[in-house]
């Protein structure tokens, strides 16, 4: 998140860090990562055998409406921000005898965007204002069920460039406005907006998901 000029400096797990630096001035930011985001789909098609491509996840959790109440903390790693937890451990809760692998393929996209607002959530926290705009990028990002979850989730717009592999992209832009080539503004018009996903979840609706969620979370933390 582009705090400005001023570092903001977190009290909720996160890191802060240099955007960048142009014409003297300093731009700073809050960083955060979540260990598995991809990763967890990666599982699924190699772990379990559940899907033969990453790409055939979104299919197979369409085939359901819903997750049912499963819920998936993919700490396969552990957890990253904003817990910091390396002995938590991935966990899955609300199986019953009704649980199919779609219902596993949907709470594993789920998962993924939750675990995305914690770091949104904390973020918006340390800064002092609410997140209204998210932008997207990695292959994870291709997938439309998962990023209109994420909308809802977050309350955010989010936007989906044409071009989903945006940290080459960024890096060669900040080069270009460092030489002079263009300005940071002509810079902001290179980028290429393909989707934007606008909230649309009830709030009821939302905090029973961010219920089950951070009770899911508690279960799988060592502390």
């Amino acid at each position: 998140m582009n705090v400005g000029t001023k570092p903001v400096w977190s009290k909720s797990g996160l890191l802060t860090t240099v955007g960048w630096r142009i014409g003297g001035e300093t731009t700073y930011a809050l960083e955060g990562s979540s260990f598995i985001a991809g990763a967890a789909v990666q599982w699924l098609r190699d772990g379990l055998g559940l899907i033969k491509t990453a790409a055939e996840v979104e299919a197979l959790a369409r085939e359901v409406e819903s997750s049912e109440g499963v819920t998936f903390v993919p700490a396969l790693s552990g957890l990253g921000a904003p817990y910091w937890d390396q002995g938590a451990r991935g966990t899955i809760v609300g199986l019953t005898r009704g649980t199919t692998r779609a219902h596993l393929a949907r709470a594993t996209l789920e998962g993924i965007a939750f675990s995305v607002f914690d770091l949104l959530e904390a973020m918006s926290k340390d800064a002092g204002r609410d997140l209204a705009q998210l932008r997207v990028d990695g292959g994870a990002a291709r997938n439309d069920l998962l990023m209109f979850f994420q909308a809802d989730i977050a309350r955010a717009r989010i936007e989906r460039p044409y071009d989903v592999e945006s940290t080459g992209r960024g890096a060669a832009m900040l080069a270009g406005v460092g030489l002079g080539l263009f300005s940071r503004d002509a810079a902001k018009k290179l980028l290429k907006i393909e989707r934007a996903f606008e909230p649309k979840m009830s709030q009821t609706d939302r905090d029973a998901h961010l219920s089950r969620w951070r009770d899911a979370v508690a279960r799988a933390r060592t502390h």
